[in-house]
């Protein structure tokens, strides 16, 4: 039988009333009582900022950033709170007067899939519609964080900016050298060609293991993992969506590898 929003503890009406605004921003309920201390959050000369929609590959991007700027081994990495190198803020749009900008983007297709297999994970959402009903939500911005396709774009205008560095997750898996001295490059980093693949060949081996320890039957991290889960029918509505929205935008993603 079919699963059933009515009879399941997150029905659409709660699962509304479980996000909050803040500066216009939908937010979930984590995020409640921490805003404002974000928001006067002081900043440094020296701030190197990481920034993604939700489940854009941050924590992959996270340690891919600490091992070309520090040199560190893979290894290493994976034995650490990553997130004690690299705090994590909650907010919702930091802005592009930051010093250093490292944005990334991931082709909105997977990003959904992964978006709703988080939710229904997540105990403070607990989420129990179908994707059919998640998809609709986040097509019409009635997720959290805001709207994907503002957010994508408002950082692709500012691609060519000095102090923005704009990355796309399938890069990981299509060109990960190029990533890889694009990211040594921006951070500062020198390195001779023998140095570059050696970081090449840790940050792949970072990616392996981001994929083989997904304790999910599905990679989360997986490109082209959408075509598991839609439709003929939601990839129609999906595409049409994504048309209306992204059409004056020349922002291109691989949706398969």
């Amino acid at each position: 039988m079919a699963e059933s929003e009515a009879d399941t503890p997150s029905t659409p009406i709660e699962f509304e009333s479980k996000y909050f605004e803040f500066d216009g921003v939908r937010l979930p309920p984590f995020c409640r009582g921490k805003m404002e201390e974000i928001a006067n959050f002081s900043l440094r000369s020296s701030d190197i900022w990481i920034v993604t929609y939700p489940k854009s590959g941050t924590s992959l991007l996270q340690e891919i950033v600490y091992l070309v700027s520090q040199g560190a081994d893979p290894d290493e990495i994976g034995l650490m709170n990553i997130d004690e190198q690299l705090p994590v803020l909650e907010y919702p749009q930091p802005g592009l007067d930051i010093i250093q900008v490292i944005y990334m983007a991931r082709n909105p297709k997977d990003l959904v899939v992964s978006y709703y297999q988080f939710h229904r994970s997540l105990r403070t959402m607990s989420y129990r519609g179908t994707f059919q009903e998640f998809c609709r939500r986040f097509m019409n911005d009635k997720l959290g964080y805001g709207s994907w396709f503002e957010h994508v774009q408002e950082f692709w205008e500012h691609r060519m900016d000095s102090n923005v560095l704009f990355l796309k997750y399938e890069d990981m898996y299509k060109d990960l050298g190029t990533l890889v001295e694009q990211l040594a490059q921006f951070l500062g980093v020198s390195c001779d060609k023998a140095q570059l693949e050696g970081m090449v060949e840790s940050c792949n081996q970072l990616i392996e293991q981001c994929c083989n320890s997904e304790a999910l039957s599905v990679c989360r991290g997986r490109v082209g993992l959408w075509k598991d889960v839609f439709t003929v029918s939601m990839n129609d509505k999906f595409d049409a969506i994504y048309r209306q929205k992204m059409g004056k935008s020349d922002l291109t993603f691989d949706f398969c590898l």
